[in-house]
């Protein structure tokens, strides 16, 4: 399923069950809220995003700890939970993805180029996190496989609520 027919089903799926989501986006910069903005009707479903690319906006926008910072770093699945819990607050949504990763160039030690951690978060449900490993695909290729990704996560989260 391509970008825009997997938005269109993370809509379709979220409407027919009264959802609202929102995003919290670091390495994609507003993609997955991009596509599923980019999509007529998307308003009954969306209320926004928030792109938190450094660790200060990870911090003062989405409420991730500055401790979660120190022991865990921006690409963890602890900080990607934290992320999704704060745009669920931050936007009262039913449902939130978030995404924080190393799109590349580069990489270093445990955090290789191309590793992604998501997570989705929900309103009377535990917040579910993972890890992707991409590899050094290019940094455009990684972001397009975190955007499907997410709206995966959101199609498969809707479609369960």
């Amino acid at each position: 399923m391509g970008e825009t027919e997997l938005a269109r089903a993370v809509l379709e799926a979220c409407k027919a069950k009264g959802l609202r989501l929102a995003t919290a986006e670091s390495c994609t910069g507003g993609m997955v809220g991009a596509a599923l903005t980019g999509i007529a009707g998307s308003s009954a479903v969306v209320l926004g995003g928030v792109v938190a690319y450094a660790n200060s906006a990870k911090r003062d926008l989405l409420g991730v700890g500055a401790e979660t910072l120190k022991a865990h770093g921006a690409v963890s699945e602890e900080t990607a939970r934290e992320m999704a819990e704060g745009a669920l607050r931050a936007f009262g949504s039913d449902l939130a993805v978030s995404i924080t990763g190393i799109a590349g160039p580069g990489g270093a030690g445990d955090r290789p180029e191309g590793r992604v951690c998501f997570a989705i978060a929900g309103t009377g449900r535990e917040t579910d996190s993972e890890t992707r490993d991409f590899g050094a695909i290019g940094r455009a290729q990684v972001r397009a496989a975190s955007r499907d990704r997410a709206l995966d996560l959101l199609l498969a989260a809707a479609e369960k609520a």
